[in-house]
């Protein structure tokens, strides 16, 4: 899909929420340009940690931990992400995709900057929301550096607009070679609320960058 035809639909999404393009769409512009942090240096002594096999995704749904059905939130736009095991507080900026097509991540200068997507919901509503970051940049790690070394059953929290908190638990980290990304299985909304936070991972050479992307794969289990 052309990134002007996406983008006109990330207009129209803003002013009828109701009328989303189907997730293979979204999938389809994502997986397009998921080299979507494309300016990681990638040239530190030790690289950024990557996930563990142990870490591979429960696809399995799991109910809410108080036996309880957790209702999806209504539209919120987010602004802030925290991940307390990593240590991370950064500020979120909406992203849409950029004049090829790709997915436009956070301007890299600010190393500590995340990028919600806004072709997708928000966090909390039904579906699944994205967010994005750098792993680093030409001065060092970047918000997402540690991203490839969280567990199943971390937490992260996402302020909202609304003054609300949606609390995501981890239930997969895995990553993905950028040639064979699986943008359904990624992306594909399970009927509730879900999160995916995505950076830069897999092997590194100075003519192709990183060779693959760090997916996070959590679902909502509070809300604050």
């Amino acid at each position: 899909m052309p990134a002007r035809e996406l983008t006109g639909f990330v207009e129209e999404e803003r002013e009828a929420p109701r009328k989303r393009a189907p997730w293979g769409v979204i999938a389809l512009a994502l997986l397009t340009g998921l080299a979507l942090i494309r300016n990681g240096s990638g040239e530190f002594d030790v690289g950024p940690p990557q996930p563990a096999t142990a870490a591979a995704p429960d696809l399995r749904h799991t109910p809410h931990p108080s036996g309880g059905v957790l209702q999806p939130l209504s539209r919120s736009v987010p602004d802030r992400i925290k991940i307390p095991v990593l240590q991370i507080n950064a500020p979120i900026t909406p992203v849409g995709v950029d004049a090829d097509g790709w997915v436009a991540a956070p301007p890299p200068a600010d190393p500590n900057l995340a990028g919600w997507f806004n072709g997708a919901v928000t966090p909390g509503e039904k579906g699944t929301s994205v967010v994005v970051g750098h792993v680093d940049n030409a001065a060092g790690p970047a918000v997402f550096y540690g991203l490839g070394a969280m567990q199943k059953g971390n937490r992260v929290e996402i302020n909202r607009q609304d003054g609300k908190t949606a609390v995501f638990e981890v239930y997969g980290v895995e990553v993905f070679a950028k040639n064979d990304f699986p943008g359904d299985r990624v992306y594909g909304s399970k009927g509730t609320p879900e999160l995916r936070v995505i950076t830069c991972g897999g092997g590194y050479t100075k003519q192709n960058g990183y060779q693959g992307n760090v997916v996070v794969f959590a679902r909502l289990v509070e809300v604050r």
